[in-house]
């Protein structure tokens, strides 16, 4: 199991490092607010150590700025106010950009993320046609509230069985349900799918393509230079070969974007 990235090491570029706004840079650390676990972008190694993609990369563009990312665990629904209060920097927790949420915070835009289905191999399932079949979800994602149960609907509208919701409190367990054959698929963020095939050694694989993607971003103040910063950081990251580094170690090469953006909500 991976829990690092050994090689992937940046650092200081004073060009960068110059942008960030005055208070950041005097302090010396990027304060961080984040939501565990998800793996693989956020979550806890053994040791209690928060490990990740999302933490690799972000310790890395932290680097390119000449600072140090001081992560702090908040739920999930807290992080972006609290941006906005000005108590963290930064939020990392696999945020998919909207343009709700854009009107509260910037987003620095690093990974584009959808939802990705897997299958055992031996039992392929078709994600537009899954019409009677067991789907493993992680409670309360999109995938269990929105995705699975529209699917379904649309099964018993044309008068066919519906979909069976498989809800676990981990995403572990339910790619385990259908590595046991207790579910015939598993439903996630295309990251965490590709990871889970990757944790499983061949019990699973991709079922169908990505689909509904959307970028996921960092939320920072509105209108703060550390936008600018923090793009300025992850491109030279993209450049430098380090943010791929990063991404292969993870298995979520599927996701890598080529040019950082602010604000590239799609809808």
């Amino acid at each position: 199991r991976s829990t690092g990235t050994a090689g992937a090491t940046a650092v200081k570029v004073d060009a960068i490092a110059s942008i960030v706004p005055a208070p950041i840079r005097d302090s010396g650390k990027l304060i961080v607010g984040v939501n565990i676990p998800y793996a693989p972008n956020e979550f806890k190694a053994p040791s209690g150590k928060i490990v990740g993609f999302d933490v690799d990369l972000m310790n890395a563009v932290a680097a390119t700025l000449g600072l140090t990312a001081e992560y702090r665990e908040a739920d999930f629904a807290k992080i972006i106010p609290s941006i906005q209060g000005g108590t963290y920097n930064v939020g990392m927790s696999s945020f998919t950009d909207t343009k709700e949420r854009e009107k509260s915070v910037d987003f620095v835009n690093y990974f584009s993320a959808g939802i990705q289905w897997a299958q055992r191999p031996d039992a392929p399932v078709d994600p537009n046609n899954a019409c009677g079949k067991k789907v493993a979800v992680q409670a309360t994602t999109t995938e269990e509230t929105e995705e699975l149960p529209a699917k379904s609907k649309a099964c018993t509208d044309a008068g066919r069985p519906a979909i069976t919701i498989m809800p676990f409190d981990g995403q572990d367990a339910a790619a385990n349900a259908v590595v046991l054959g207790q579910a015939d698929a598993m439903s996630a963020d295309s990251p965490v799918t590709a990871y889970a095939i990757k944790q499983t050694n061949g019990k699973l694989e991709p079922a169908g393509e990505i689909f509904d993607s959307a970028p996921y971003g960092w939320p920072v103040a509105k209108g703060s230079e550390l936008a600018a910063a923090m793009q300025q950081a992850l491109d030279h990251l993209i450049e430098s070969g380090t943010y791929k580094e990063i991404a292969t170690n993870w298995g979520v090469e599927s996701g890598m974007i080529d040019k950082a953006t602010i604000n590239g909500a799609v809808n």
